[in-house]
């Protein structure tokens, strides 16, 4: 019989008690239903973009899209920093690291950009508006709006219950990508005399590619070594990886 208490006691433990005490009460952290709510207006505004813009002209948006690219460069690189700094300075494993909850200065530090990283993925959605309204909707395609769904859905999971240990992998990986990456995107604002030089966008694929490889063997040992970090989030990872790979590798064998 279904029981209202059992749901709410779930609910409490699964979100409340089970959640990292340092980061539990942190923004966009504390509850799913604020991240639930951004997530679920991303993905109507991304599947009804189209008919939204259809009576309308392009927006031109050259000087926001520096902006925004190369501040995305700049915090990217921070995080890479931040990530990779933080764990060093700590002794990680780069292979098996489980997390340090407590509240010293570096496993805090840890935790601070792991809530950064999660914060990012938010701005990164408005790569899905700026290609809307500027009518470029062949670049709204399954791939980009599904990992940018699943990306917020990930890291409020990491951030919420393992801000810290071996996903610091994952973040400074990541960042490091962005970097180059958000530099392809900066760069091609500038128009076609720069464009001409901008040769490597294939490789900047298998670039993402690589990583992706890199992640799933790194969750893959992990998951064999049997350490102190949650199964569920190296298999929810892995699956992931796995899904990201494929798609990706279909993306780069249509283009190139």
């Amino acid at each position: 019989m279904f029981d209202l208490q059992d749901v709410k006691r779930f609910y409490n433990w699964s979100i409340e008690e089970r959640a990292d005490v340092r980061t539990k009460d942190w923004f966009l952290v504390h509850s799913p239903w604020p991240p639930l709510a951004i997530l679920v207006w991303y993905i109507i505004f991304s599947i009804n973009g189209r008919s939204m813009m259809k009576d309308r002209p392009p927006f031109q948006l050259k000087g926001v899209l520096i902006i925004y690219n190369f501040a995305l460069v700049i915090l990217s690189a921070y995080m890479s920093y931040e990530f990779f700094m933080s764990s060093y300075l700590s002794g990680y494993s780069l292979f098996c690291q489980p997390v340090d909850y407590s509240y010293d200065e570096l496993p805090m530090r840890i935790a601070r950009v792991s809530w950064w990283y999660f914060i990012s993925k938010y701005i990164e959605i408005l790569d899905t508006v700026f290609f809307i309204l500027r009518k470029k909707f062949n670049q709204v395609s399954f791939l980009h709006v599904y990992h940018h769904s699943t990306m917020l859905v990930n890291w409020w999971l990491g951030v919420k219950y393992v801000a810290g240990g071996q996903s610091f992998f994952v973040g400074m990986l990541n960042s490091f990508v962005h970097v180059i990456m958000y530099t392809y995107y900066g760069l091609t604002c500038f128009g076609p005399q720069v464009q001409k030089y901008l040769w490597w966008k294939k490789y900047l694929t298998m670039f993402q590619l690589t990583q992706f490889v890199a992640i799933f063997v790194h969750c893959s040992y992990n998951l064999w070594a049997d350490r102190d970090f949650p199964d569920w989030l190296n298999l929810l990872v892995m699956f992931y990886m796995i899904s990201l790979i494929m798609l990706f590798l279909n993306f780069y064998i249509q283009s190139y």
